[in-house]
Order: structure tokens, then sequence, then C-alpha cells
């Protein structure tokens, strides 16, 4: 397998590791969105959040909590943003970056309004399908 997250699990390529247990991974981001931007990884190689356990997600997610709390304390942070992105490395992973109220930093994701009924439509497509 190519994944670089699997690499670096296996110890071939080097990383700034913040935690380590026997199912997760967390390491320093080489191209952070703010310094302290930690990623945080199954050990396991699952491509993505449709393909990992339950439990293990559950973990995953647990672990990040207890994280969020260290790197705001670590780095004076007013808060830590968490985002499951998943585009340039197909190995899942969850991105905690510090942030802070006036860093300048945009939002992830675009402003997009719906148009006349769009919301209602999506709305219905959504809820048919939990059914």
């Amino acid at each position: 397998m190519d994944c670089l997250f699997c690499k670096i699990v296996a110890g071939e390529i080097p990383a700034s590791k913040v935690y380590e247990d026997e199912k997760v991974l967390a390491f320093l981001d080489i191209n952070p969105v703010s310094r302290g931007h930690v990623l945080i990884i199954p050990k396991e190689h699952y491509e993505n959040m449709l393909a990992m356990p339950d439990e293990l997600l559950q973990y995953i997610f647990l672990q990040a909590k207890n994280i969020m709390l260290v790197i705001k304390r670590a780095t004076g942070a007013d808060y830590v943003a968490l985002s499951v992105v998943g585009i340039d490395v197909l190995h899942f992973h969850v991105h905690l970056i510090p942030r802070y109220y006036d860093d300048g930093l945009s939002s992830f994701w675009p402003t997009l309004k719906y148009q006349n009924n769009e919301m209602e439509e999506y709305q219905q497509k959504i809820i048919a399908e939990i059914k």
C-alpha cells in the first residue's frame, strides 16, 4: 500500500507525534492552518469515514475531544476547530486546528444561499433517504 499515513504509522516516514496508543496516532500537520494543527488518524487503514467501524470512529472522536483540550491549553487558542475533509490523503483523518477569534482565517466552506424552494427540496430529499 502506498498510503502516506500508513507509512507514518509504520515508522517509515517521520512525524511530530503528540499522542499515540494502540488504535490512533496524532501528529502535527506539516502544512498547518495554524501552529499546533494536529491530525488524528486510526492506525489501521480506512479510506474514509464510511469505511470506519463504528466503535473505532467513536474512539477517534473521544480521543479528538481530549486532544482538543490539550491543544487549547498548549497554544492558548480561543477554541479548536475540528474538520473531517479527507481529500488530500485517502486515509481517514481528523483535523484539530487551534483558532483565535481575531486570527483572520476564513471559514472552511464557501457561503451558499439557497434559492427559491431549494432548502425545502433538499430537506425532503434527505428525509426521504433516512426513512
